[in-house]
């Protein structure tokens, strides 16, 4: 997979009206920071940094405020003094630039930056971390994005599955499966939701299982199995696809 461009990027800070970014900006000095190489720039560096999540962190603090700008000026002036004089200088001022884009709020661009230096891994960790989500999972929406899905479906994925964490295992299983595949959606969460609360023995929901997966040969035979308990309007149901009907058809089914 190439590098991941700033748009893609910006899908994550539009994921949660509680982005976190302060830890953003001191997580991405320090997976950027090593790779400074001038000792001096890179205490500099880190400086302007601390500053700046100093303010983000109590963002109503004028004196924070104002020490985060100056340091992130500081910083910017430094950087354009070495460019002057970089003739037959071994100095590089691409890494710190980076953290720049970063202390001047442009998370995306950073992010986007930072990519072929740090990895997409990290950064990925970093960003969902930082959207500070409740009931999310972290491990899923990491996965999805491994996975090759978008920073929105995956933390729309990662949010539905941490929402529904006590649902059995079975049934977290199958949404698991749809998350990856990338047909999961609220309206099949709705659906799913109504089998979490059938009490299923470990026969009926392995037969639930395979009727979710779709084996048509399978559900028709569940269909008929239900016309013969006099269950028409659940057999219908089935057969339409209702999702909702496959934990009555497993529970009969089984009988």
């Amino acid at each position: 997979m190439g590098v991941h461009l700033e748009k893609w990027w910006a899908q994550f800070l539009e994921a949660s009206d509680r982005f976190d970014a302060a830890y953003l900006v001191e997580g991405l000095s320090d997976l950027v920071g090593p790779y400074i190489k001038a000792p001096l720039l890179r205490r500099e560096v880190k400086i302007a940094a601390d500053n700046v999540v100093r303010h983000l962190e109590r963002p109503a603090s004028a004196e924070r405020a104002e020490q985060a700008r100056e340091a992130a000026d500081r910083l910017v002036r430094t950087l354009e003094r070495i460019e002057e004089r970089s003739t037959g200088s071994a100095i590089s001022t691409d890494e710190a630039a980076i953290v720049c884009l970063a202390l001047r709020g442009e998370y995306a661009a950073a992010a986007a930056a930072a990519e072929p230096l740090v990895g997409a891994q990290k950064l990925q960790r970093l960003f969902v971390t930082a959207l500070r989500l409740e009931r999310f999972d972290i491990p899923m929406a990491l996965r999805l994005l491994d996975g090759g899905q978008t920073p929105h479906e995956a933390v729309r994925s990662g949010h539905l599955l941490g929402k529904y964490s006590w649902w059995p295992s079975w049934l977290l299983r199958i949404v698991t499966e749809r998350a990856l595949a990338g047909t999961l959606d609220e309206e099949t969460i709705v659906a799913l939701d109504k089998c979490a609360y059938a009490e299923l023995t470990p026969i009926q929901a392995a037969l639930a299982r395979k009727l979710l997966s779709g084996n048509e040969a399978l559900l028709d035979t569940a269909a008929q199995r239900l016309i013969g308990l006099g269950e028409t309007a659940a057999a219908a149901r089935l057969r339409q696809g209702d999702i909702g009907a496959v934990a009555v058809a497993a529970r009969l089914s089984s009988l």
